[in-house]
């Protein structure tokens, strides 16, 4: 096949050209966003799932849904080398930018000059500038330098600003995991109040399967104010269509066993697929049709990019010790250890390792589902760490 008509884009939150199997998120979005529109009241949204299950690209998606509807929208990651100040105001500048004209109402103007005051609490030489007079407008005030005052002043004034224009603010997080503590405590503040006010606002957060927990340690309320989404591998029925519905786009067809034997190698995984779819398709001899032979190419040659980087990549992040600790999980395979039978594993007391399972948690290799429990953040690693030369292995 011709590696330029090539249907399938592994990577991170790169989107596919077929998102299959998140019929009810995308429909319960948009649902919310109609509620919205309605003055009707809605809860803010929660993904999480492990990583390559494809919850940024679901996001991204309801994001695009949101913008399809007119609405100010800010789409950021958290952790990212920003704070959630610094990430939600520069997102928002675009956005707004669109909404400003001389002829704006005066919630506009508002809601314009308190993003001002806003972008000032974190960066008092800015220069933003939305071409507007604002001298006399109200507005302001979020800037205060305590985050949940100014995100609440902020979102507020948005809000009404948007409902004038007859839409709503949406703001999502990826890696919400990566919030401090601060930071996932205003934003469940202002989402518990954006409800209660029926403020025109939509909340989504995406996160490693830790997040529901993170939540309710933030807020007691946050496990009755959040609608929990859990973001899995697809089941085998569904799977198959993230390789043959792109390719049937391009004119070419699967062999049946093809499509089981990638479905099986990826466990339903979206990322995998999209490996193992991309590495079969540039190796595919035929046409119009992908053989079960190609398949059994292209596993080959998936697997081996997936050890090479997105397996590899995570394991070279890790020190030594770190690495020794992962030996310890991975006789447990993709399920999720105890800390404790970590620790007898390496000989050790399980407070002696508290600083490592920390770092390989601060690095994003693992996560705690709950106290004295630890769990891999990627499919498959086990099976990859199995695979690596143990160093000390006499």
């Amino acid at each position: 096949m011709e590696a330029r008509r090539n249907p399938y884009s592994p990577g991170a939150g790169r989107p596919p050209l077929a998102l299959v199997g998140r019929d009810l998120e995308l429909s319960d979005w948009a649902v919310a966003l109609d509620r919205v529109m309605a003055g009707l009241s809605v809860q803010p949204v929660a993904l999480y799932g492990l990583r390559g299950v494809g919850k940024t690209v679901l996001q991204t998606a309801m994001a695009k849904a949101a913008e399809s509807h007119g609405w100010v929208v800010a789409q950021v990651e958290a952790g990212a080398g920003k704070t959630l100040r610094v990430a939600l105001g520069e997102a928002l500048y675009g956005p707004l930018s669109d909404l400003a004209r001389p002829s704006s109402g005066r919630r506009i103007l508002r809601a314009l000059k308190t993003a001002l005051s806003f972008k000032a609490s974190y960066d008092s030489t800015g220069t933003w500038s939305f071409g507007v007079d604002l001298a006399d407008s109200p507005g302001g005030g979020a800037d205060s330098g305590v985050l949940e005052t100014d995100l609440d002043k902020l979102v507020k004034d948005l809000s009404d600003g948007a409902g004038e224009e007859g839409v709503g603010v949406a703001v999502l997080v990826d890696e919400a995991q990566d919030l401090t503590m601060d930071e996932l405590v205003a934003l469940c503040a202002i989402a518990h109040r954006a409800s209660q006010q029926g403020w025109p606002f939509l909340l989504c957060l995406a996160g490693l399967p830790s997040l529901p927990k993170d939540v309710a340690e933030a807020k007691s309320y946050a496990e009755r104010l959040f609608a929990f989404y859990p973001i899995t591998a697809l089941p085998s029925d569904i799977a198959g269509e993230v390789l043959t519905v792109p390719a049937e786009r391009a004119g070419v067809s699967w062999e049946a066993a093809g499509v089981a034997l990638l479905v099986d190698e990826a466990r339903g995984y979206p990322y995998f697929l999209q490996q193992y779819g991309q590495d079969t398709w540039n190796s595919a001899l035929g046409a119009d049709v992908i053989t079960v032979h190609d398949a059994r190419v292209g596993a080959a040659l998936g697997r081996n990019a997936l050890d090479n980087g997105f397996f590899r990549a995570r394991w070279d992040r890790a020190t030594r010790s770190e690495q020794a600790y992962l030996r310890g999980m991975a006789v447990d395979g993709d399920a999720v250890s105890s800390s404790g039978e970590v620790a007898r594993r390496l000989g050790r007391k399980p407070t002696s390792l508290g600083p490592t399972r920390a770092a390989l948690i601060s690095k994003g290799l693992l996560y705690a589902p709950e106290h004295g429990r630890i769990a891999f953040t990627v499919p498959g690693m086990a099976d990859f760490i199995t695979r690596q030369p143990d160093p000390d292995a006499s």
